[in-house]
């Protein structure tokens, strides 16, 4: 089974948001696979191990995000693809889409996997977006899984209740918190990982025209929210209570 993971690498979870000139500043911040897309790579890999073939791990991305690939080949994903970005102006979700769709249709693929996703701009498009460019069927926040020959059934994640669809290979699927439970990568895998293979591309590699991937969407602002001011506990009797909440409501909060 020929097995792809498209994966973003992203900020740490953990990492404080910093806005420097209007933008999000990444100095001295820590990268790590994007959390969901940690569930993909462990699916693709649990499936490898199953049904017998290879996992490919594709992003696009700066030269860091290499690092990303290779963490997900010490998981256990057998090579790796990333398409320096350098050349991407005002990307968003409509050109990562296009650039991957380029690099996977000279590839042999069964099923593609990816995060629902990224925690960075939580669009959940690329997934979708890739499979229609691909003329492929899609099912997204899957939970569970189970291939049988070209038969695919998956669980999916639906407002708090789950939906049971049936489908066919190929298929792109994305991955939902409960999927899976994503290794650590062990130290033999990490050591493996610097000698898997990892292939390089740019724009050029893929024929693709710059001015057909210019972003379909635009940021205007980019602001942290407003810091929660305290809360206020109203006090007299009921009566009070009422005519200070509504008076509040519509001084302060102007919500009615």
């Amino acid at each position: 089974m020929d097995i792809l993971v498209c994966l973003k690498q992203t900020f740490d979870t953990e990492e404080r948001i910093v806005i420097e000139d209007g933008q999000i500043s990444d100095d001295g911040v820590e990268f790590v696979i994007n959390p969901y897309d940690e569930y993909a790579v462990e699916e693709a890999i649990r499936l490898r191990d199953e049904h017998g073939g290879e996992v490919t791990v594709i992003t696009v991305g700066p030269d860091r995000a290499e690092q990303a690939l290779r963490t997900a080949m010490a998981m256990g994903a057998d090579k790796g693809i990333i398409v320096d970005d350098e050349d991407l102006e005002n990307a968003d979700e409509y050109s990562i889409a296009r650039v991957l769709a380029a690099v996977i249709k000279d590839l042999d693929f069964d099923i593609i996997l990816g995060g629902y996703m990224a925690i960075d701009d939580g669009s959940a498009q690329v997934g979708p977006r890739l499979a229609e460019l691909l003329e492929i069927p899609h099912i997204s926040t899957i939970t569970k899984l189970t291939i049988d020959g070209e038969s695919v059934e998956a669980e999916k994640d639906v407002e708090g209740d789950v939906e049971y669809i049936q489908s066919k290979l190929p298929i792109l699927v994305t991955a939902q918190q409960g999927l899976n439970d994503p290794r650590y990568p062990s130290l033999p895998g990490i050591m493996k990982a610097k000698k898997k293979p990892l292939e390089q591309l740019d724009l050029d590699d893929l024929d693709l025209d710059e001015e057909d991937l210019e972003g379909k969407t635009e940021t205007l602002e980019v602001f942290l929210p407003p810091e929660k001011e305290a809360g206020k506990i109203l006090e007299g009797e009921l009566d009070e209570q009422v005519k200070e909440l509504v008076q509040r409501l519509q001084s302060e909060a102007k919500v009615i």
